[in-house]
C-alpha cells in the first residue's frame, strides 16, 4: 500500500512540475507555482546602490522582511543557494512602448508578452510611455489601463503631451494629484504628428515645476530633421541608411541644448530621454557642470550598437535598427560609457518598441515608414553587466544604481523599489557572474522575430528572478501569469525639487527691479 501512494504521489508531482513547465504559449500558467510565498536567498552578496554585504535575504508576502547573516527559518520556506552570486534589486527600465500604435500600426509586444520577456531579464518594473488619444489624457490614461490589464509585473506611467490648451493644462493636475503620474513628455521630433513647439515646451515646463513633475524630452530638431528627410529623398536614398542620415547627431545636440536652456529659464528639473550621440552628452555635461539639474538617459542599444547595420544590402537586416534618434556611428557609444561611468549620464534604459518583420517592411520603398523601435527590455540588464562591469568601467554598485536605484529616485518610488533593504517590496535578482549569455531571436522572449542584438554573448547571467515576491524566472524557466502585475503609483516632488522654491527667491532678489523712477513731464 505504502509502495503504491509513492507512485500516486511521484506521479502528481511530475504531472504539477510538468504543468508548470509547459504552462501556455511557453509561460506557466499559475503563479507562484511550486514555491512558497516564503524565500530565503542564502550566502549571496547583496549588492544596493552604495553598499555590499555577505548576508542572506529573507522574504515573505511580497516583502523584504529581513537582510542579515546566517538567517533561520522554518521547513515551509523556499530556499535559493546564493553562494559565490550577486543578489540586487530587479531593474526598473525607465523608458518602454508596449502595445503603442505607432506610425501606422501597434508595437509587437503587448503588456504580458514585453513584460515577461523584462523578468526574463531581470528587470521587474518598468515606465512606459502614456500617449494621449486625440490629445486627451484621461482617454489616454484609461486607454492605456485597458493595455495594462494583461500585466505579469510592476510598471508605472509616464504621460505624453501633444498638444496645449486650458484643458490640457487642467488634466495634468489631474493625472498627477489623483492618477499617480509625476512625469510628462515632449516630443521636439515627429513633426506633424506628435511634436510640439518651444511655445507649448515652456507652458508645459511652467505647469510641470507647478506639480512638482519631472519634465521630459526626446530632444531632436523636428523641423531639421523634417528638411534632412526631403534633402535624403531628392537624393534617391530611401533605404534605411536614408534615416540616421537625414537626422545626424547635430540636430540632437541642438534639441538638447534648446530644452536644457528652456528648462533653465523656467527653473525646472529637466529629464533627456535617449540620449544617442557624444553631441547630446556634452551638452548635459555643460548644463550639470553648471549645476543645473539636467538627467540624460542612454539606452542600451546607443551605447552598444554602431550605425553600419543601417547599410545592410538585406532590408529587413537594416530596417529591425531603424529607431530615433538614430543608432550612431562608431564612438559616439563609447563617449556614452564613459559618460555614464562618470556620472555625466545617470542612468539606462531601452526605449523598447518593438515592430517585426512585417511591420519594419512598411517602409521598404521609403524610409519614413519604417517603424521606429528596437528591442532592449529582456536584454538591458545582461548588456549593461557585460559591458560596464565586465570591463572595468564601473562597480557592482553603480550597475544597480544605473539599472534600478536612481530611476526609483528620479521618480520618487525608492525604497519601495531599488533597495535590498526590510521594508522593500522584494523584486529581486540573482546573478552569476561567471556564467555566460547568448542573445537570439529564437530564445528570446519578446513577440519579435527579430532582435538587434543577434548572435551576442557576454559574461553574467541572471539565474534567478523574483518579483513582488514570487520568483518568476529560475533556471531557464518562466512563471508569469496575465493580471498579476501592479500599478504603482509615482508622487511628485522627488528630490530633483529639493531647493527650486529657494532658487526662485534668490533670483528675483537678484532683479533689482522694478526701479522706482519719477515722472518726467514732457
Amino acid at each position: 500500500m505504502f509502495y503504491h501512494f509513492i507512485l500516486l504521489l511521484l506521479l502528481f508531482c511530475s504531472k504539477a512540475h510538468s504543468f508548470c513547465d509547459a504552462g501556455i504559449n511557453g509561460y506557466a500558467s499559475e503563479s507562484g507555482c511550486g514555491h512558497s510565498n516564503k524565500i530565503l536567498i542564502k550566502g549571496g552578496t547583496v549588492v544596493n546602490a552604495y553598499s555590499q554585504q555577505v548576508a542572506d535575504v529573507y522574504v515573505e508576502d511580497g516583502f523584504i522582511i529581513a537582510v542579515k547573516p546566517n538567517i533561520m527559518v522554518g521547513d515551509d520556506v523556499t530556499v535559493l543557494d546564493a553562494t559565490g552570486k550577486f543578489v540586487m534589486p530587479g531593474g526598473i527600465d525607465p523608458h518602454t512602448h508596449l502595445a503603442m500604435e505607432f506610425m501606422g500600426t501597434e508595437t509587437i509586444d503587448d503588456y504580458f508578452s514585453g513584460q515577461a520577456a523584462a523578468l526574463a531579464g531581470g528587470t521587474t518594473m518598468h515606465i512606459d510611455f502614456v500617449i494621449p488619444v486625440n490629445g486627451s489624457l484621461p482617454a489616454g490614461f484609461e486607454a492605456y489601463v485597458e493595455k495594462a490589464k494583461s500585466s505579469c509585473m510592476d510598471y508605472g506611467f509616464h504621460m505624453a503631451i501633444t498638444k496645449w490648451d486650458d484643458v490640457v493644462s487642467k488634466d495634468m493636475e489631474i493625472m498627477v494629484k489623483e492618477k499617480g503620474i509625476n512625469s510628462f513628455k515632449f516630443f521636439m521630433a515627429y513633426k506633424g504628428s506628435l511634436m510640439i513647439n518651444d511655445e507649448l515646451l515652456l507652458e508645459g515646463f511652467k505647469k510641470c515645476k507647478s506639480l512638482g513633475a519631472l519634465a521630459m524630452v526626446h530632444a531632436e530638431n523636428g523641423d531639421a530633421v523634417f528638411e534632412g528627410q526631403k534633402r535624403m529623398i531628392e537624393l534617391g536614398i530611401m533605404g534605411p541608411e536614408g534615416h540616421a542620415l537625414s537626422r545626424p547627431p547635430v540636430l540632437e545636440g541642438e534639441a538638447t541644448a534648446r530644452a536644457i536652456r528652456l528648462a533653465r529659464f523656467v527653473n525646472t528639473p529637466l529629464y533627456v530621454v535617449h540620449v544617442m550621440s557624444r553631441d547630446a552628452m556634452e551638452e548635459i555635461a555643460r548644463a550639470r557642470k553648471s549645476g543645473q539639474r539636467v538627467i540624460g538617459e542612454p539606452v542600451v542599444s546607443g551605447l552598444i550598437l554602431d550605425d553600419s547595420s543601417l547599410w545592410d544590402p538585406d532590408f529587413i537586416s537594416a530596417a529591425k535598427f531603424v529607431m530615433s534618434p538614430p543608432i550612431r556611428e562608431s564612438g559616439h557609444g563609447e563617449a556614452l560609457q564613459q559618460a555614464l561611468s562618470t556620472g555625466v549620464l545617470q542612468l539606462v534604459g531601452t526605449d523598447h518598441c518593438t515592430f517585426n518583420s512585417t511591420q519594419k517592411a512598411l517602409g521598404i520603398d521609403d524610409f519614413r515608414k519604417i517603424p521606429n523601435g528596437v528591442n532592449g527590455i529582456e536584454e538591458r540588464m545582461h548588456l549593461v553587466w557585460d559591458t560596464m562591469v565586465e570591463s572595468g568601467q564601473i562597480s557592482m554598485t553603480d550597475y544597480v544604481r544605473i539599472t534600478s536605484t536612481e530611476c526609483a529616485r528620479i521618480f520618487n518610488i525608492y525604497p519601495k523599489k531599488g533597495a535590498i533593504m526590510p521594508g522593500s517590496d522584494a523584486d529581486i535578482i540573482i546573478l552569476n557572474p561567471i556564467s555566460s549569455f547568448e542573445i537570439s531571436a529564437r530564445s528570446h522572449h519578446s513577440r519579435s522575430d527579430t532582435n538587434v542584438y543577434e548572435g551576442r554573448k557576454g559574461k553574467g547571467k541572471i539565474e534567478v528572478t523574483i518579483a513582488g515576491g514570487k520568483i518568476v524566472w529560475e533556471n531557464g524557466f518562466l512563471n508569469v501569469v496575465p493580471g498579476s502585475g501592479k500599478y504603482i503609483e509615482m508622487p511628485p516632488h522627488s528630490y530633483l525639487f529639493t531647493g527650486i522654491d529657494k532658487a526662485d527667491e534668490k533670483y528675483i532678489s537678484s532683479l533689482k527691479a522694478p526701479v522706482k523712477r519719477s515722472k518726467v513731464a514732457t
